[in-house]
């Protein structure tokens, strides 16, 4: 009966979206026999993935984001192409879910027959991403969706692993440069390849000029994340869905830049050992605090170090030292 349930190869390949969302579910479960169904039908969909523009956007609280997606999403969708987007929402601290709801504030984009929306819980990860992104990516492609979007949280030093799984990373701003300049994290801006002032709308695109001026002085001071690309600062609206057509034209720049010059294919490597690691690191901590000879001692440390009793180094020396005995 269980069998019967499971999403099939046929109906992702096809695009139907409950199946699509079914497969995404057992890629995020915790339960081990959902997972195994999820890895075979992952490996069986890995030869039809990898061909979409995977786009990774961030920026703070009150940017725009899922505005600009849905306009940058419904701009491309006229284009002929077909969007997902990965809608990565802070998790509840009491059920673990997504709070946000990215679905409800992209309600255009999200009914269209040629758009996937899919809010995940960040479930606590580092990086600003779910916990099965890369996995979620896959899935999506073998679907037909040739442009990705992942959504960052917001804009933080933790965010910058939505670089390790995307193209083309995509930094939005807001038209008060020097004040977000001023608060703004260096790493992040070094990793953007595509600096976006929204709002460059009204009373605010004379600001959005300037702020666009800053970013571009700042961003000279900066090393490039790219040899083969230069970072470009661009202007848009989301909300009057204006600019949408040279952000794409500079994405598109982007990729045939990269991929004559041979980094499109090196990136791409690379990413795929960055995700074993991932894995391995996600794999070991699971195994780590789940150990039925360490579970008493974690619990006691805790304590002892919230208490102010022992520091942390200690505790943690105490704990590796044990696993290690442990492991023999």
């Amino acid at each position: 009966m269980v069998q019967n349930k499971l999403p099939s190869k046929a109906d992702i390949i096809k695009g139907n979206r409950r199946a699509i969302a079914k497969a995404i579910t057992l890629l995020e479960s915790t339960r081990p026999e959902s997972f195994e169904h999820g890895q075979v039908l992952l490996e069986s969909l890995l030869p039809l993935a990898g061909k979409a523009l995977r786009i990774g956007i961030t920026g703070v609280p009150g940017v725009g984001k899922s505005t600009f997606i849905e306009a940058i999403g419904l701009f491309l969708i006229k284009q002929g192409h077909r969007v997902a987007v990965l809608a990565v929402d802070p998790s509840s601290q009491l059920t673990g879910g997504s709070i946000m709801g990215d679905k409800t504030r992209m309600n255009e984009l999200a009914q269209h027959p040629d758009a996937f929306i899919r809010p995940s819980p960040s479930s606590g990860i580092l990086g600003g991403v779910a916990r099965k992104t890369r996995e979620t990516m896959l899935i999506c492609e073998a679907a037909g969706y040739d442009v990705v979007i992942v959504e960052t949280v917001g804009v933080g030093q933790s965010e910058t692993m939505v670089d390790s799984m995307v193209d083309l990373f995509l930094l939005l701003m807001l038209p008060n440069a020097g004040d977000e300049l001023q608060g703004l994290k260096k790493g992040v801006l070094e990793l953007a390849d595509l600096v976006v002032v929204n709002k460059s709308d009204g009373k605010q695109e004379s600001l959005a000029k300037t702020a666009q001026s800053e970013y571009s002085k700042a961003l000279h001071l900066l090393p490039s994340s790219k040899n083969s690309w230069t970072p470009q600062i661009l202007r848009c609206s989301a909300l009057e869905k204006r600019g949408m057509d040279k952000i794409w034209e500079a994405a598109k720049s982007f990729r045939e830049t990269l991929r004559n010059s041979g980094e499109w294919e090196k990136q791409r490597r690379k990413q795929t050992g960055k995700w074993m690691w991932s894995l391995v690191e996600e794999g070991l901590l699971l195994k780590f605090r789940n150990h039925p000879n360490l579970q008493k001692q974690i619990s006691e440390l805790e304590k002892a170090v919230e208490s102010g009793n022992m520091l942390p180094t200690t505790a943690a020396t105490k704990l590796l030292d044990s696993w290690q005995t442990h492991s023999k």
